[in-house]
């Protein structure tokens, strides 16, 4: 494989100012999806996969179905157009941006969680995967990020009923010549899945996320975390910092930087999940957090005029782009934000 160009994000500025957000066209399916792949290539913003309840939600007999599709919006004015197929049904992996194009880490469908792993390259001639060496075990529902030109994933599950997340930390160096993942030191904290991972000034974090234990029946229950973890890349070295003002689990991901604060996007902080009936769900909260490494301090940044989780965060053309996600349980959006200053 070829040698791999350094990949460092530019800083947005946020000048004091709350976030604007604006709608993009949505996405051209009448459900959305959650748990999509989204990233950008060839200046095109892409959008991949997923999962919806095409039929009803889940309490009233719908089942979940996944997707192939893959969308392309090559301007912000545009209009999607299909640019594609994945190699197979697939949703709730990692997505993230490097100069080469979009890349596609793990996920799953209703049988089985996925070890692939994978480039989506857009050429005037069409749309190229290119293979990346896989995963070290399949997974799916885990958080990432890239620094320094080296691909991160942390978390997850290794199957569809899993009542334990994994403590893996696994990282890939798009720099070498022959990539290859390697394993880290874990982080001290629970096991978790749907966290929110950020990269900033050699440093990687993890946000939130929810532990997984068996319920009385067997199945999964969720633990709610809002604890954050800093690992420095130079020393390998975990440090606990300050706990988030509230749960976050599957906020849309990876954390942007913004005038050197990170933000989580919403996130679903479990005061809603016994709610009934749930057609009437509120959904989550829309409130953006900002985490200041300096100071280790938490503080308000806006709130979103959408509360969308499961989805992915993507730095597209200066701006914040979300597209799609769970609007509430068992229902899905097409709606992409852009947000901006």
């Amino acid at each position: 494989m070829k040698r791999h160009a350094l990949f460092l994000l530019p800083a947005l500025a946020l000048y004091g100012a709350e976030i604007s957000w604006r709608p993009l066209p949505a996405l051209p399916d009448a459900e959305g999806f959650a748990g999509s792949f989204a990233g950008v290539s060839g200046g095109a913003l892409l959008v991949a996969g997923g999962a919806n309840f095409p039929d009803a939600p889940p309490w009233r007999g719908g089942t979940k179905t996944w997707y192939d599709g893959i969308f392309a919006l090559d301007r912000p004015d545009g209009a999607w157009r299909v640019a594609g197929r994945l190699p197979r049904p697939n949703g709730y992996g990692v997505s993230l941006s490097i100069p080469e194009g979009l890349v596609c880490i793990g996920g799953g469908d209703a049988e089985a969680h996925f070890r692939e792993a994978f480039v989506l390259r857009v050429f005037k001639e069409g749309l190229v995967n290119e293979p990346l060496p896989p995963l070290p075990r399949p997974c799916a529902y885990m958080a990432g990020a890239v620094l320094d030109g080296v691909l991160h994933v942390c978390g997850g599950t290794e199957k569809p009923d899993a009542t334990e997340a994994m403590p893996a930390f696994w990282a890939l160096d798009m720099r070498e010549e022959k990539p290859a993942w390697r394993e880290l030191p874990a982080c001290p904290g629970p096991a978790r899945i749907l966290a929110v991972m950020g990269a900033h000034d050699g440093a990687l974090y993890l946000f939130s996320g929810a532990a997984l234990k068996a319920g009385a029946d067997g199945r999964p229950e969720r633990e709610w975390l809002r604890d954050a973890w800093k690992y420095t890349a130079a020393s390998r070295t975990w440090k606990r910092i300050a706990d988030l003002p509230r749960v976050a689990v599957a906020a849309p991901g990876p954390a942007p930087v913004v005038e050197g604060r990170l933000l989580v996007v919403g996130g679903d902080d479990g005061a809603n999940a016994a709610f009934e009936p749930k057609d009437e769900h509120p959904g989550f909260p829309r409130g953006i957090l900002a985490y200041d490494p300096a100071r280790d301090e938490w503080s308000g940044a806006g709130e979103a005029p959408f509360s969308l989780v499961t989805t992915v965060l993507v730095e597209w053309q200066g701006r914040l782009v979300i597209p799609g996600g769970e609007a509430r349980p068992g229902k899905r959006s097409p709606q992409v934000w852009s947000g901006g200053w």
